[in-house]
């Protein structure tokens, strides 16, 4: 009598060169792409081995559906292909070995169905461009750039600043984002914090164009200058959702002066220490991205010693069905219990205080001068 792995040998010889020649024609591909291919055809054929040799309910057919949805994540179209006649070559093997009696059409319906949902995601991966486990790097990648940016750099003695940005829903991009330089030989502080309009992935690779712009912008034009530079970039780009929420600062690190301009952000608010109270300061401006020529009136003011400045973005306080100012006496009501134990960690506390399961961004700027 044939045993099973004889019975199944002689249609998978004949069959092989077509699996190879497929392989072959795929020899273009990464070689971490080849190798994961190399990989899952032997996870399908080991589990044929073990359906045939062991015991058929330890690796029935359905079994190859795993290899199928891995290589989804992993390959590309050419060698999802290569794959698919792994899979088809490994059913056609339980099928002479055991006279079709285990190839039922349930477990069928679960290969192909995986089948053709991975092969649908190796398509849409490969038309992006992220075949592989370049995607998940490339994402990692964005995200770090973007941390990256938002730190404040080291300032001299006396001063000091804090940059929280948290996305919506803990996830790992946000629309959010911070901005930073020393310019003027170090003398001043330079920082913009900006709201891209929508969420996620689509809100992380905006901010990433946008900070990268506004970052080059930094300290190469007038601060008076900076916000209308940036809104013509942004207009140019003609994004589906192409505005944004922004506020620059520019701090004089040897004065004490500053000045703010805003485009349409909530109201910065400014820290006495001489009166022990925190007021708002409102400047207005148009959004960046709606109009093609809009000017920004600056506001000015001076931090001495013990004084602060808040900047955040609307997701800190926006509460849904109440006005906006109401989230905004929450935040400084919480800023206030700050000051009796200093500034340091303030920037993480009020976030979380005020808004650390929002369902939208959220960032935040904590500067302040030494008493």
């Amino acid at each position: 009598m044939t045993s099973p792995a004889r019975a199944v040998a002689r249609p998978l010889s004949r069959s092989a060169r077509w699996a190879v020649g497929t392989v072959g024609r795929a020899r273009r591909d990464p070689p971490a792409v080849l190798a994961s291919l190399a990989v899952l055809s032997a996870v399908c054929v080991l589990l044929l081995l073990v359906g045939i040799q062991v015991s058929v309910g330890l690796a029935p057919p359905s079994t190859q559906a795993l290899p199928l949805l891995v290589g989804g994540l992993l390959l590309d179209r050419r060698t999802m292909r290569a794959l698919l006649v792994v899979v088809v070559l490994c059913l056609a093997g339980y099928g002479v070995a055991y006279r079709l009696e285990q190839l039922r059409p349930g477990g069928l319906l679960v290969v192909a169905g995986s089948g053709l949902v991975a092969y649908a995601f190796a398509s849409s991966r490969e038309q992006t461009g992220l075949t592989g486990r370049s995607g998940d790097s490339l994402l990692v990648e964005l995200r770090r750039r973007l941390q990256q940016q938002g730190r404040v750099p080291a300032l001299p003695r006396g001063w000091q600043a804090e940059a929280v940005v948290r996305p919506a829903g803990g996830g790992p991009f946000a629309g959010d984002f911070v901005v930073a330089a020393l310019t003027g030989e170090g003398r001043r502080l330079e920082l913009a914090l900006v709201d891209v309009s929508g969420k996620g992935l689509g809100a992380g690779t905006r901010a990433l164009l946008l900070s990268g712009a506004m970052g080059g912008l930094l300290g190469t034009q007038q601060p008076a200058d900076f916000l209308p530079a940036a809104n013509a970039y942004l207009v140019r780009q003609d994004w589906d959702e192409g505005f944004a929420t922004a506020v620059h600062l520019a701090a004089d690190l040897v004065t004490g002066d500053y000045t703010l301009t805003s485009a349409g952000h909530p109201p910065v608010a400014h820290f006495d220490a001489g009166t022990g109270t925190w007021s708002l300061m409102e400047a207005s401006g148009v959004v960046l991205g709606l109009l093609p020529d809009v000017s920004y009136t600056p506001l000015r003011g001076r931090l001495d010693r013990g004084d602060a400045l808040l900047l955040y973005t609307d997701g800190l306080v926006e509460i849904p069905g109440r006005d906006l100012s109401v989230g905004i006496d929450k935040l400084l009501g919480e800023a206030e219990r700050l000051v009796p134990r200093g500034f340091t960690g303030g920037a993480d506390t009020l976030v979380t205080r005020c808004a650390g399961a929002s369902p939208d961004d959220r960032g935040l700027v904590l500067l302040w001068r030494a008493p």
